[in-house]
């Protein structure tokens, strides 16, 4: 997404619109915060940003979505979602039933606060509690600057809207699919889709030999077959 917009803003004009679809349930924190990043970046060099959610942007995706000058909402896009959720099993007392240790260590009190295989301490654990809440207190903040006009204590309970509940709440501007607000856009404006190809890793180059190869072999053996039968 990086090089997309770097290479958008080689040849963009101030003032001129993007319109980006967003389609994503969210995931980790510092690449969804990397993506946002990246579509304030348009929006610094005096572009007008028009996010649309046709499916879902729900969590990190909304983290973008948010930064748009203008959201677009399908009427039963996901939406929202504005919290933080961390889940792991431990194997701590699995390893001690069948007599195997494992030794974790750390120089810092809280250079690891849980853990999959060590024991949890509750020291630990709350440590962990107060980090999710000051993650859920950035996002909320984030997402507060951006969209000004939301009541953020209402909407930044984690839970998620669909398009037509999410627009009375605020978190977006207009109920409609990007195809048809695309479309419009043609009657008055030149729109132009950009599109990067990228080349294919060296790993890429041979599973693709490979597949072909095989898919080769197989339509022989298939055709060798037949012959016999016939």
């Amino acid at each position: 997404f990086r090089e997309e917009v770097t290479n958008l803003l080689l040849i963009a004009k101030v003032e001129e619109e993007v319109i980006i679809n967003v389609e994503s349930p969210g995931g980790i924190v510092h690449g969804y915060g990397l993506a946002a990043a990246q579509i304030l970046r348009l929006r610094d060099f005096g572009l007008n940003v028009t996010i649309c959610i046709d499916k879902v942007a729900a969590s990190g995706g909304y983290m973008m979505a948010c930064t748009a000058h203008k959201i677009i909402s399908a009427p039963f896009a996901i939406v929202g979602s504005i919290g933080v959720v961390a889940q792991l099993p431990n194997f701590n007392r699995a390893l001690k039933k069948h007599d195997i240790d494992y030794k974790e260590y750390t120089a810092g009190d809280f250079k690891r606060t849980v853990s999959l295989f060590g024991e949890i301490t509750e020291k630990g654990e709350k440590k962990f509690i107060e980090q999710l809440e000051a993650t859920h207190v950035l996002f909320k903040n984030f997402v507060g600057k951006y969209r000004p006009q939301l009541n953020i204590d209402q909407v930044a309970t984690g839970e998620y809207w669909f398009g037509e509940d999410a627009i009375k709440l605020k978190l977006v501007d207009q109920i409609g699919t990007s195809d048809d607000y695309i479309l419009n856009k043609t009657k008055t404006h030149i729109v132009v889709k950009m599109t990067i190809e990228k080349k294919a890793s060296f790993s890429e180059k041979i599973s693709d030999v490979l597949s072909k190869a095989v898919s080769l072999t197989i339509e022989k053996t298939i055709h060798r077959n037949n012959t016999t039968q016939i």
